[in-house]
């Protein structure tokens, strides 16, 4: 149905009292398991001294988030403002020049990090695509793309190739796989824009100045050669109105949002809890249901922070990155669910609408998420989970379009035409709700463990019914509600007037 199904106010409060009661319900239970439970065996290894402040003990499970802003923060810092005042100073001294200034500071620090054979293993696959590329055959590009990053990803290629580079210091590892794997992803986007290209090819210094480009070169994201080329070689480097403004509030923002995580990390320790089954079999429901529901806004979080940050130093550069994955809270279908939007531009551009094109054909949407999600597979690294991760989440996306043919044709369709708009919001809240907690489910197993989510859903759906999965059910039900209120009002803002009447007397004079 239309935008303008608006609900009353007075029910949009009684959604927003009842979705706060319950967050701040579970959140006291979450709190409770962190403070009864602190000094058990099971969380000596993830739950450290905290800040003095406090007093308290503080969850560090997340290695990923520690390196970033405990760990080798000052390592980060230091490499990424050295690309900031080394850019800066070029890109005023000689403007034509930088995607190669950029491309040069990239690759003398992934050097002195990794060393000259991590080089050598790097350029080596940019050479055999940038071959490839040269074919101009989409297949061909995919299938050596897609079998260098299978060298990266399994055995015993990958631990060949890894025992080349690694050594030194313990983040190496780490800066490996991911430096190889974004790496291989932008020579593919690289490979598959030149097939495009009408009159010649790109050069493979082209490649270079793509792929080496330091703030997205270790941890993404990803940006389309075809984006990244064209923003690179402006050199009409002007500033928006207040854009510099808004770039320094965005990057306060990140580090309010640092402090404020790792102030919550003493409190509530959302990611220690779940990997210890014997104490979470004793939660309630509620906790349960808040555990995984947390689990999934934080990895959002980190995910924003992490993006935003690189994205703050690529803005400075003049160029637009791939923004941060919508919150998971925003999230009802299974088409809008991702926690990496570069990964999941690249995946939506060159194979899911690709293949799919409109996504109104059963079969065709079949084969495109089929053939997506197998690209990701292959990109997280095969094995159980992943497998299961990905079979849950394929068949979601089609569910959504299979159970929406369903309902548009009659009787249903006639149905839904008769009811008023509101009414028919609020059933497809109903179903909207029962979708958000499946892509919970399904992506919870691939934070926590598989043991975590199947306990969760027995706890929720059998076990806990039916007060628990009504309770949980009407909770997401007006978060649901409150947030298409939002996408509502927001459509409203860009398009005031989105249904004008023709005046047909009129257009037949004219």
């Amino acid at each position: 149905m239309g935008i303008k199904a608006a609900l009353p106010r007075y029910e949009l409060y009684l959604y927003s009292a009842v979705l706060a009661g319950a967050l701040i319900w579970a959140g006291s239970w979450i709190f409770e398991a962190s403070s009864d439970n602190v000094n058990r065996k099971a969380f000596k290894e993830s739950v450290k001294p905290g800040w003095h402040y406090f007093g308290r003990k503080m969850d560090v499970a997340d290695f990923e988030w520690m390196m970033w802003f405990s760990t080798f923060r000052n390592h980060i810092l230091f490499a990424l403002t050295g690309h900031v005042i080394f850019a800066k100073i070029f890109t005023l001294l000689a403007p034509k020049h930088r995607p190669l200034i950029f491309a040069a500071y990239g690759g003398i620090a992934v050097l002195v990090t990794m060393g000259w054979t991590f080089m050598t293993l790097v350029v080596s696959h940019c050479i055999i695509l940038y071959s490839v590329a040269l074919v101009k055959k989409k297949w061909m590009c995919f299938a050596a793309g897609l079998s260098t990053l299978a060298s990266i990803k399994l055995e015993p290629y990958n631990s060949w190739q890894e025992a080349l580079v690694t050594g030194s210091f313990d983040l190496q590892d780490i800066l490996f796989y991911g430096g190889c794997g974004f790496s291989i992803m932008r020579c593919m986007s690289f490979a598959l824009e030149n097939c495009d290209r009408k009159e010649g090819n790109y050069t493979f210094s082209d490649l270079l100045k793509y792929n080496f480009y330091l703030p997205f070169f270790f941890f993404g994201p990803i940006m389309t050669f075809d984006r990244f080329h064209a923003q690179a070689n402006n050199t009409q480097l002007t500033r928006k109105e207040r854009e510099m403004w808004n770039i320094t509030t965005k990057a306060l923002l990140h580090l309010g949002v640092i402090l404020v995580v790792d102030v919550f990390f003493h409190y509530l320790y959302i990611l220690t809890i779940p990997s210890d089954m014997k104490l979470v079999n004793k939660l309630s429901d509620s906790c349960l249901a808040g555990l995984a529901y947390s689990n999934l806004v934080y990895d959002w979080i980190k995910a924003a922070v992490m993006f935003g940050v690189i994205n703050t130093v690529a803005t400075l550069d003049h160029l637009d990155p791939p923004q941060p994955p919508k919150c998971i809270t925003m999230l009802y279908v299974f088409a809008e669910t991702h926690f990496d939007r570069g990964i999941n531009d690249w995946l939506c551009k060159y194979v899911y609408d690709y293949i799919g094109e409109n996504h109104d054909k059963i079969f065709k949407e079949l084969l495109a998420t089929v053939c997506t999600f197998a690209v990701t597979t292959l990109w997280l690294g095969p094995c159980e989970l992943v497998y299961i991760w990905s079979f849950f989440n394929c068949f979601g996306l089609n569910f959504e379009l299979w159970v929406a043919k369903f309902f548009s044709i009659p009787p249903f369709s006639i149905m839904e035409g008769a009811m008023g708009e509101a009414m028919s919001r609020r059933i497809r809240g109903v179903f909207n709700a029962a979708n958000f907690w499946a892509i919970v489910l399904y992506n919870v197993l691939s934070l926590n463990s598989l043991e975590f989510a199947k306990l969760v859903g027995r706890r929720i759906i059998f076990k806990g019914f039916p007060l628990s999965t009504l309770s949980v059910l009407l909770v997401t039900y007006c978060g649901v509600q409150l947030v298409k209120e939002r996408e509502r009002q927001q459509a409203l803002l860009e398009d005031p007037d989105p249904v004008k009447p023709v005046d047909d007397g009129k257009e037949k004079a004219e």
